[in-house]
């Protein structure tokens, strides 16, 4: 099954948008036809500003400069060029000096990239990641929405409801860049704000989303402005009376092993890990200590590891609904705990899959319920699972021992 071609942004056409600009940029016919491309906006000052607030117009959700090419703006998940000039160097560094700080010239040029936040009045908060390649620098940015989202606009599964109810311990988020790690985090901390007159304290690098004190009052603290690093955030936070811990990003040893420690004294602590399963987070964690330490780990997991989200994003084959995650949850209960306790992480999976009733869901069951909602095609579904020969079965109603609790209606 072919799938659906891509939804248009409504609004003026790129024509308009572009003549009443900047007359030089124009949709690159060759590259996406239908799509309209974005404008830069005349009354705001800044170069870059422009092409930020030609993002939320067009539906844009990333925008990428490179020396050698236009403008390039992803819509819809297709990529869009500007019918302009290529951008060259200098242009480039133009565009960003208005954003850069000494620390991200520093970042660079000791690390070769810098991750930052960038707010434009009137018109966002955008995700910036500015990086060096071929001896060039390129920029790309990711327009982050400022109003946070509820899990339902999300369109997470029921289940997920669960985590923000729990007191204590150590919940994960896991998924590659871009799968919308921080979106459902900030979705998930907001259910708290609302709902529990608590303290929440975050470290994130950068500060994405805004969060207004409601019934808990929140404190967010970013990398390189306000702590050094995410050990030492960690590390200070622990005497700041918190009640629930938002950590951006477990990059190391020192910062898993604080974290699990707060989560073992009473705190709830939500971080972010790469893995593309739930059962492969459990190894992604031991990977950051030596062998010799992965028996005291596992104990630690075993205590205070509460559960693990991990998503994929998709594209959605509805207009309203352009993305959608696809979602594996594991709850650790005494079966899951159990297994990470004893080093049996390969059956988690079987696991996951048979504890539907329990709350927990693995891919294939994901993708099952967003096709059945209309939400995904089938042949993104069968592009995005792990073991699409399973998924076509339970697709056609056949369901092995090992996937009870996948009922297809």
């Amino acid at each position: 099954m072919d799938a659906p071609a891509s939804p248009q942004p409504s609004g003026p056409t790129p024509e308009q948008v572009l003549r009443a600009s900047q007359p030089t940029m124009a949709v690159n016919s060759g590259a996406a036809p239908a799509q309209p491309a974005p404008a830069p906006v005349q009354e705001l000052s800044n170069e870059i500003d422009k092409l930020f607030a030609a993002m939320p117009k067009s539906g844009a959700s990333d925008l990428h400069l490179k020396a050698g090419s236009p403008p390039l703006f992803r819509i819809n998940n297709r990529i869009v060029r500007a019918k302009a000039p290529p951008l060259t160097l200098d242009h480039i560094k133009q565009l960003i000096a208005p954003m850069m700080k000494p620390r991200y010239e520093k970042e660079i040029e000791e690390r070769g990239a810098a991750d930052f936040a960038y707010g434009v009045k009137g018109v966002g908060r955008f995700r910036v990641n500015v990086f060096h390649q071929r001896g060039a620098v390129s920029m790309a940015a990711r327009r982050v929405e400022t109003q946070v989202p509820t899990l339902e606009q999300l369109n997470m599964p029921p289940c997920v409801k669960i985590i923000p109810q729990m007191e204590q311990g150590l919940v994960l988020v896991s998924g590659i860049t871009g799968s919308g790690k921080s979106t459902t985090l900030a979705a998930l901390i907001n259910i708290i704000n609302q709902t529990q007159a608590c303290h929440i304290v975050t470290i994130e690098d950068p500060i994405e989303f805004l969060y207004r004190d409601e019934k808990a009052f929140v404190n967010q603290r970013e990398i390189g402005i306000d702590v050094p690093n995410f050990a030492d955030g960690l590390r200070y936070v622990l005497r700041q009376d918190p009640d629930v811990i938002l950590i951006g990003e477990m990059r190391d040893a020192e910062t898993f092993e604080t974290a699990l420690i707060a989560s073992e004294t009473g705190h709830l602590v939500f971080g972010t890990v790469h893995a593309s399963s739930a059962p492969q987070v459990v190894g992604r964690v031991l990977d950051y200590f030596p062998p010799e330490r992965h028996y005291q780990i596992r104990q630690l997991l075993y205590f205070n590891l509460k559960a693990v989200l991990v998503q994929k994003l998709l594209r959605g084959a509805r207009q309203d609904v352009p993305r959608v995650p696809a979602v594996e949850f594991m709850l650790c209960n005494a079966v899951v705990r159990k297994m990470i306790h004893e080093g049996e992480d390969q059956k988690l999976g079987d696991v996951i899959r048979s504890s539907r009733e329990d709350g927990m869901q693995d891919f294939n069951q994901s993708l099952l319920d967003l096709l059945r909602r209309g939400l995904i095609t089938e042949q993104n579904a069968i592009e995005a699972s792990p073991n699409p020969e399973q998924l076509q079965m339970n697709m056609k109603g056949i369901v092995l021992g090992t996937d009870r609790g996948t009922i297809v209606s």
